[in-house]
C-alpha cells in the first residue's frame, strides 16, 4: 500500500514558529529594528487586513535582502545545529523517524523559506516543499521564486511534486488555517496531533 505522507513544519512538528526564530539568529540587531518597523503590518495581518506574502516578503527582506548565499547558507547550518532536535516536537520526532519508508513518501510542506527548513528535512530524511528564496549571483534579492507555500498553494505544489505518481493513501497533519486546503486534499487529516 503506497502512501502519502504532509507534514506542516512550523507548529505541527515544531514548537515554534522558525522564521522569527531563524531571523533573529541570523542578526538580532537588525531583526528587533525590522520586528518594530513591522509591527503595524503585523497587526494588520492579524486582522486580515494586509496580505501575508507581502508583509513576509516585506520583513525577511529587511533582514536578509542583500546578504551572500554561502552565508545564508552557513548560518542556516548553525540555527540547525542549534535547534535540532530542541525545536521539534519529541513526539513528532519519534513519529517521523519511525514512518517505514518502504511504499511511503515524505514532504514537509511548509510556508517557511527553503533557507533554513532545508537542513531540518535533509537531517529527517524528508521531501521538502517551501516557499522557495531567490538568489541572483550569489546574493539574496528579497523575492521568494514561488508564491508563499500557504493555504491553497500548499495544494498546487504538492500536486506539482506528485505529478504521476498514485497513492492508495493520503495522510495529512496541520496547526492551523493556512494548512486546511491539505487537510482537506488528503483522505486522513490530523489537526494539531502532536500538541
Amino acid at each position: 500500500m503506497k502512501k502519502l505522507y504532509l507534514f506542516d513544519f512550523d507548529g505541527t512538528i515544531t514548537y515554534k514558529d522558525t522564521m522569527f526564530l531563524f531571523l533573529n539568529f541570523y542578526n538580532p540587531t537588525r531583526y528587533r529594528k525590522a520586528f518594530l518597523k513591522h509591527i503595524p503590518l503585523f497587526i494588520l495581518l492579524k486582522l486580515n487586513l494586509a496580505d501575508a506574502e507581502n508583509v513576509k516578503k516585506s520583513f525577511v527582506s529587511s533582514i536578509l535582502k542583500g546578504e551572500k548565499q554561502i552565508k545564508i547558507e552557513e548560518k542556516s547550518q548553525q540555527f540547525f545545529k542549534k535547534y535540532f532536535p530542541k525545536a521539534i516536537r519529541e513526539n513528532a520526532l519519534d513519529f517521523l523517524q519511525n514512518i517505514n519508508s518502504n511504499f511511503v513518501d515524505t514532504y514537509i510542506v511548509t510556508a517557511s523559506l527553503d533557507i533554513w527548513v532545508k537542513p531540518f528535512a535533509q537531517q529527517l530524511n524528508i521531501k521538502l516543499i517551501a516557499t522557495e528564496s531567490e538568489f541572483v549571483e550569489g546574493l539574496f534579492t528579497g523575492n521568494f521564486i514561488t508564491p508563499n507555500c500557504n493555504g491553497p498553494e500548499k495544494v498546487n505544489r504538492i500536486k506539482q511534486a506528485i505529478e504521476g505518481k498514485k497513492y492508495d493513501k493520503i495522510i495529512a497533519f496541520g496547526d492551523t488555517n493556512g494548512d486546511k486546503e491539505m487537510l482537506s486534499f488528503a483522505n486522513e487529516s490530523h489537526f494539531k496531533f502532536f500538541h
